[in-house]
């Protein structure tokens, strides 16, 4: 038995003791004031939302090559770290802080360590704490800073992307989010700006960032060739981007279905299985018709294009997965599909900005069109449903106000990074990768590194060493190379050439310009006497690593060895420990298959 039903009781009495009248109204308040049902869909859309963190992970390391592989991991992780504590410290402030105040239209309160969200800072709008709306609101906080991490892969320093998560959580994100979400003028407006749970206030806040990042950063080596013409760089492990963004459709739906931040009342319910239901759709459509743009445009139907496609159509029925049909979904789906194909293509072929894994594409365009598409869309207020163009009209005004926001205040933050700090790293380092010069990490991969196709990209060391400085050689005698014994045959010799990662490019030119013509290219891992470098795994040393190396082997008649040797030495040269060993070996015939041809016309151009 209740106190509720206990007081009815005690009403019939000629006196109800102080006591538990006041006990009584005590637990009718608190059981009034929160909802445990609501709570509880809250934290666990926020868990949900977290869970997207993986997969972006996935995404980009299967997206990019494996050298760079460490280095995302630790980027999305200390993405959501910094996320959340800058967001905590001052971002929810910002961006909820004073909505009922005219002055606060554009900008929230400087609220120090959030105290209107913790449990008795007074921030309940809903029936649920501040505190769990606070956790909630993190991870969107973190998901739209993430996004950029995958369009800056492979070349930008990570000092530099620290303080870029930073300033994003803390600042630009919740100022945009304050116009819509914290009460600002967008919500304020004759027709509100309706962005249910983020295409434009969460993911294409990320893709205008991303955008203005890349362009600033400059493309990959070896993206683009001296007339512009870009070159596919592919990515280490298409399983792994596919596991990712299935983790991420997976997530997506406590991303648009939590937004609700309620699951009591008959309403609301059906609300949340069509949120669902229209979430999904568009996913769907987005892929399938992804899959079938670049079948017809490419010949056959493109992996990762599809991928992208399926993402697309989460991030365009986000803003309106309350408030359009099903049907609905499916078109905005198959329209974010169309859009997704021609930005990449344009972003890629046009402007020439390189986005490994199509975040600008995916999370700025198509965030921008499902937003807009709320205007013709909605059931309630569309245009194609008799609502006129007022709610159009703030949808585009509200698309165009963040952009243009997310632009400016991204291109200051990244200006001035640049001219200090810096945003990328050296070519040498680049090239060698980030995860063994930005984190001392040889592979992400235990024993395995894919070779990357640089494109005739060369890269120049730094502090390269005088030969009066280099490490102690003592030069041994050269020996006349062996005549063949009856003077019928000529003598073939095979040259194979172990050497840097990131001198390959200086070697094959090299032996390009002595006309060594055919030659085999091979990634391998070992150590010579120095048995490695020095590096530490979880504060442990590692007494012997197998460092990348390539390995190059070319057979030679009519080019003289000596030439071949000398000509390595001098493209290999640093001076330093490991620039790499040169074996020759006598080779006793050489086949060509395709035409049978042997011994020296089997090593020359017909």
């Amino acid at each position: 038995m209740t106190f509720d039903t206990l007081l009815p009781l005690f009403a019939q009495a000629d006196t109800v003791p102080a006591a538990v009248q006041a006990a009584a109204e005590a637990v009718a308040e608190t059981a009034s004031k929160f909802s445990s049902a609501d709570t509880i869909w809250v934290l666990f859309g926020a868990a949900l939302v977290f869970f997207m963190h993986p997969g972006f992970t996935m995404v980009e390391a299967g997206f990019t090559r494996a050298k760079n592989t460490g280095n995302i991991a630790m980027k999305n992780v200390l993405t959501f770290a910094l996320g959340s504590l800058f967001f905590w410290f001052v971002g929810f402030g910002i961006m909820f802080g004073g909505q009922t105040e005219n002055i606060h239209q554009y900008i929230g309160i400087l609220d120090w360590f959030s105290k209107i969200g913790t449990a008795d800072g007074g921030y309940a709008e809903g029936s649920y704490p501040g505190i769990a709306f606070l956790i909630f609101q993190t991870v969107f906080c973190a998901t739209g800073a993430t996004i950029v991490s995958g369009a800056m892969a492979e070349r930008t320093k990570f000092s530099t992307y620290c303080i870029y998560c930073v300033i994003i959580s803390a600042i630009v994100y919740p100022v945009s989010g304050h116009w819509a979400w914290g009460g600002g003028w967008l919500n304020q407006r004759d027709v509100p700006f309706h962005d249910f749970a983020g295409s434009t206030l969460v993911h294409m806040v990320g893709g205008v960032a991303a955008l203005v990042g890349a362009a600033m950063l400059g493309a990959r080596i070896g993206k683009y060739t001296k007339d512009g013409k870009p070159r596919a760089i592919l990515g280490s492990n298409v399983a792994l981007g596919c596991l990712g963004v299935l983790i991420l459709w997976f997530g997506w739906f406590g991303f648009n279905g939590a937004s609700t931040v309620c699951a009591t009342g008959d309403d609301t319910l059906t609300l949340m299985g069509s949120i669902f239901v229209t979430t999904n759709l568009a996913a769907s459509a987005g892929a399938v018709f992804t899959m079938l743009i670049t079948w017809f445009r490419y010949g056959k139907p493109d992996v990762s294009m599809t991928l992208n496609g399926a993402l697309a159509g989460l991030v365009g029925i986000t803003a309106g997965c309350d408030a359009v049909s099903p049907l609905g979904a499916v078109i905005i789906g198959t329209v974010a599909a169309g859009f997704l194909v021609f930005a990449i293509e344009f972003i890629d072929k046009v402007l020439h900005i390189d986005d490994p894994v199509g975040a600008i594409s995916v999370h700025g365009v198509c965030g921008a069109v499902g937003t807009i598409m709320v205007g013709l869309l909605a059931t309630d207020g569309g245009l194609f449903y008799g609502g006129g163009t007022a709610l159009l009209t703030t949808q585009i005004i509200g698309v165009v106000a963040v952009a243009a926001w997310v632009a400016v205040a991204m291109t200051v933050v990244f200006g001035i990074l640049k001219a200090t700090i810096g945003l990328r790293v050296p070519a040498n380092e680049e090239i060698e990768g980030l995860d063994i010069t930005e984190h001392g990490l040889a592979s992400a991969y235990a024993d395995f590194n894919i070779m990357d196709q640089l494109h005739g990209v060369t890269a120049h060391e730094e502090g390269k060493v005088p030969v009066s400085q280099a490490v102690t050689v003592h030069t041994a005698a050269k020996t006349a190379a062996p005549k063949p014994s009856d003077g019928s045959h000529p003598k073939f010799s095979k040259v194979e050439i172990v050497c840097r990662q990131n001198k390959f490019d200086d070697l094959k030119e090299a032996l390009n310009a002595i006309n060594i013509t055919g030659m085999t290219v091979t990634q391998v891992m070992g150590c010579g006497m120095q048995k490695g470098s020095s590096e530490f795994y979880r504060g442990v040393q590692v007494d012997i690593q197998l460092l990348p190396k390539v390995r190059v082997e070319v057979v030679v008649t009519k080019v003289p060895v000596e030439l071949v040797v000398e000509t390595a030495k001098k493209a290999l040269y640093t001076g330093n420990i490991g620039d790499g060993k040169i074996f020759v070996y006598d080779v006793e015939n050489v086949v060509k298959v395709r035409t049978g041809a042997e011994g020296y016309s089997a090593l020359q151009d017909e």
